[in-house]
Order: structure tokens, then sequence, then C-alpha cells
């Protein structure tokens, strides 16, 4: 009989390992009577690196079905609700320059594409503004639901901005209290191979029970930047998009709030600059700032700077503050599964912070090895070898909409923007996508696959947002479908009007949460 997966070892706590913890122990209990154990091993002396602090919102789903409660959630890990992201500054550099990247979709997007007639209109809105009501929830700082809406629910689409240390912490007990995983805190000092090249088991060492093995049928690498199982131990190359992406580094400092009951900004926050990008991210109890930047287009002084200018704008001395400095090198692993190991998170790659992609892609990994977990290892190189093609598509698309937003930029003040637009730093398919899309609106239907990790819609609110034209003279546009677009417009007009009389601010719900709590489900 082939060797059944009896035992699954993750390698690594942090964001990325917990996380994995979670979604699997809650599927393979939910699906199995005798399911596999979960052992997730970290060391005790190397401290967690989070992954960020922006989600997407699956992870609304994530934790639902983990048998997670919001209300712990939110008041545990320091969150605030996130409805999207501000891009300030990003097209031409101009103090009025922004856009948004909100998280609903254009209204009634499965049934009509609004874009061609946004374009074929007199554009007194945004394309954002014109199909979704997001960009004013943001703008004035409300919520995305009501005290009395359920857990999990909401009126407008959300995600969440959350404390990744105190978020690993939450998970950590959940997953030992809750879902049955076992806790190992010990060094790896060996890793153990059988004949056919797998891994047999890990050799750990700690103070208290000394050095011993433990045995494994399935190894999911969550061992951050080192990728001690399939970098070091299985020499899977690593796969650099620098020559795409240039961002290499980033300075991280937490900003405190001047009182107990300052705004909490609904949105990420991103504002360019001459090499990189700010991000600021309003949490429930501070907020998180970092500069993002290529340091073969500025010096570390110089990017200190631009970060010690941005912490004044809200009476912050940074020379008074914690900066953390977090080199970053973009790109991903060749293959993630190797053998009877599988890497998620940082072992995997990163890429940067831009539109929160690594949350996700820890989620949607964690998912898929759930989802398809093999059932003995005579069938594991099967579903090894979708999951790699799977996941390398969707590292190259995700690079390709990250790219979007420099390659879009009108700046021309540093060589930075100027570089991000040379032809040869631009996918080929990209580039193709971009023609595509000079005469036709984005759609699904311009993909391959019928998931996209970021979709059409994502792709129109940057492309419009940052003054790219599609020529839509070229095919006429029906009566009705103009009828229906215009009636879509004004509804959307309508119902951002009702959401911005009946919603709360984002500090405002929050309070109400930490005293009374949600609904649960």
């Amino acid at each position: 009989m082939p060797q059944a997966i009896n035992s699954i070892i993750i390698l690594g706590g942090g964001t990325a390992g917990w996380l994995c913890a979670g979604v699997l122990a809650a599927r393979v209990i939910k699906d199995f009577e005798d399911p596999p154990s979960i052992t997730l091993i970290e060391s005790p002396n190397v401290p967690s690196v989070g992954v960020g602090e922006g989600t997407w919102p699956t992870m609304r789903s994530t934790l639902k079905k983990m048998g997670i409660r919001e209300t712990d959630f939110i008041r545990e890990c320091h969150v605030s609700f996130k409805q999207g992201a501000q891009f300030n500054q990003w097209t031409t550099g101009a103090p009025d320059d922004t856009y948004f990247h909100p998280l609903m979709l254009p209204r009634s997007f499965n049934d009509i594409n609004l874009a061609p007639h946004w374009l074929g209109q007199k554009r007194e809105k945004s394309f954002s503004e014109s199909v979704c009501p997001q960009d004013a929830l943001c703008l004035k700082g409300l919520a995305p639901k009501n005290i009395t809406t359920a857990e999990y629910s909401g009126i407008a689409n959300y995600a969440y901005h959350l404390d990744a240390g105190a978020f690993s912490s939450f998970l950590q007990k959940h997953c030992t209290k809750n879902l049955g995983v076992r806790h190992i805190k010990a060094n790896v000092t060996d890793v153990n191979s059988s004949v056919n090249g797998d891994i047999a088991s890990l050799t750990i060492d700690n103070t208290t029970e000394g050095s011993r093995e433990i045995a494994g049928d399935l190894f999911i690498d969550c061992s951050g930047f080192k990728s001690l199982l399939l970098g070091e131990h299985y020499k899977v190359p690593f796969k650099s998009c620098q020559d795409i992406l240039f961002i290499d580094r980033a300075l991280a400092v937490h900003l405190p709030y001047p009182s107990t009951d300052s705004p909490i900004a609904s949105h990420t926050i991103s504002t360019a600059q001459e090499a990189g990008w700010i991000w600021d991210i309003g949490l429930s109890s501070r907020r998180g700032v970092g500069h993002v930047y290529s340091s073969a287009h500025t010096s570390a002084d110089q990017a200190y700077q631009r970060l010690a200018q941005y912490a004044e704008q809200s009476g912050h001395r940074l020379d008074e503050l914690t900066v953390r400095d977090i080199p970053i090198e973009p790109g991903h692993r060749t293959k993630f599964w190797q053998n009877n190991c599988v890497a998620v998170g940082l072992s995997a790659g990163f890429l940067e912070p831009l539109e929160a992609s690594a949350l996700v892609l820890v989620e949607i990994s964690a998912d898929m090895i759930a989802s398809q977990l093999p059932s003995n290892r005579a069938v594991m190189d099967i579903v090894a070898q979708r999951f790699n093609k799977t996941f390398s598509y969707r590292w190259e698309r995700i690079i390709e909409f990250l790219k979007l937003h420099y390659l879009l930029s009108k700046r021309d003040d540093s060589d930075f923007w100027i570089d991000n637009r040379r032809p040869d730093t631009i996918p080929t398919s990209l580039q193709e996508l971009l023609e595509l899309w000079r005469h036709q609106a984005p759609w699904d239907s311009d993909f391959d696959h019928a998931t996209e990790v970021f979709p059409a819609a994502s792709y129109q609110y940057v492309l419009y947002g940052m003054g790219f034209d599609t020529d839509v003279a070229t095919r006429q546009l029906s009566t009705v479908q103009k009828q229906r677009a215009a009636a879509e417009f004004m509804h959307n007009a309508q119902a951002t009007k009702q959401l911005i009389s009946a919603l709360p601010s984002n500090r405002e719900l929050l309070n109400k949460i930490y005293q009374y709590g949600l609904s649960s489900v």
C-alpha cells in the first residue's frame, strides 16, 4: 500500500506558519475521521518577521473557516477595517494627483462592463467614484458595516489592517488550543533524507529535551527568507525579478496617534517618492508607516530623510522612534513543491508591500494544500506538479500587476520613474495586454485563468485611475447598453449618499466592537 499522509510538519511560525497550520487543521478536522497530525516547529530565538499589515477580503472567509470569532480577532490583533488603497502622487507627482483602488467591484460587474461607457462620456468623476461608493467612504473615514451587522458580513466589501506580531500570537493560541496543532520550540540542526530523496525527518535541539528527530510525511517550509528546506536543503533556485520591480529596501516605523480618539484611515495610503513610495496603515492602536525604495536610485540617507519628512507632517520626530531597516530581494523560487516539501510565505518568495499580495499568497497556498492534500505519497507528485504550475502563473501575474503601477506613471523627476517605463523592464505579456487595452477596456476574458489573483476590475481601477487612454470610438455601444450604464451610474451615486449617512466612522465602530462585540454568525 502507498504511504499515507499521516503527519504534516510545518517548519517556522510567524504569520505564514500559523495561518498554514490553522487552514490545514480546520480542513482536515472537518474532512477526515482520523485526520493527519499537524506539528509546527519554530526556533525559540528567531523573531517573527511579519509579512505585512494589510490583508485582502479573503481573510474574512479564512478566519471564519478556522472557527475564529471576528470580535476576538479585532480586539486582540489591533485590527482596523480596510476598504481599499489610495495612491497619491503616482501619476504626475502633483499635490492633487490621487486615485483609489477600492475593494468593491464596479456596480453590476458580472453583467455589464461600465468602463467603455465611462470612457465615452464627459468624465466629471473619476472612474472608481463613478462605479463604486468606496472612494467616498474612505475619504470620510467610514466603516464598512454597523455594530448590528453580523461577524464577517459587510455592507461594503472590506479587508483588515492588523498587527502582524499580535496576529501570529493570536493564531498560535487558537491553533494549539482549539485545532489540535502540536507546537514545538526548537532549532533544526539537520534535515534527514529518505532513499527516494524525500525529507524523512528533522533533527531538532532545544534546551529542555536535547536532540531528537521529528518524522513526517509532508513538510511545509515557512522558515522565512532563509528557506531552510526548499532553498537550502533542496537547492531550488531563487528567481529574482529586480529587473522588473526595482524596490529592494524598506524602512519601517510605528507612529502613535495623538489621542485615543484620533480618526483611523479606512484605507492604505500610498504616497510616491522620488525612488519608491511610503505606506501608511492605520491600526486601532497606532499607524504603521514605511518607505520602500530602490537602492540603485537613491541612498539610504535620502530615503531616511523622505520618511522623516513624512513623519513630521503628523508631528513625529523619526530620530526619537525605532526605525527598522529591512532588505528586500524581489522574486520567488523557480518551483514551490519539491518531493514532499512545499514552501509557503517568505520561503517561497516576496515582491514588495504594494497591493498587500504577501498575505493573500499565504492564504491561497494554504487553501490549495488543504483542498488537494494528497492522500498518500503515490499521488503527491501529481499534486505538486499542479501546485507548481498554478503558483508560477500567480506569481508572474502579480509581478505584472505591480509593475503596472510604475510603468503607467508620467513622472519624469527621477531616473526611478523613467527607468520603470523602459520597454526592457516590462514583461512581454503585460506589453501585449496594454496594447489590447488601448482599444478595448479590460475584462475577465482577457486572462488565461477563470480565477485571477487580481481580476479585471483591479486593472480597470489602476489603469483609469492613472489616466490610461482606451479608444472606444471604433465600436458603437448599443442604446440599450448605454441606458443600462446610465442607470448604473445614477444608482451608484444614490447608493453612495445612502451609505455615507448610514455608516459610522472606523474609530466609532471599533470602539463599539471593543465594548459590545459583533453578533456571531
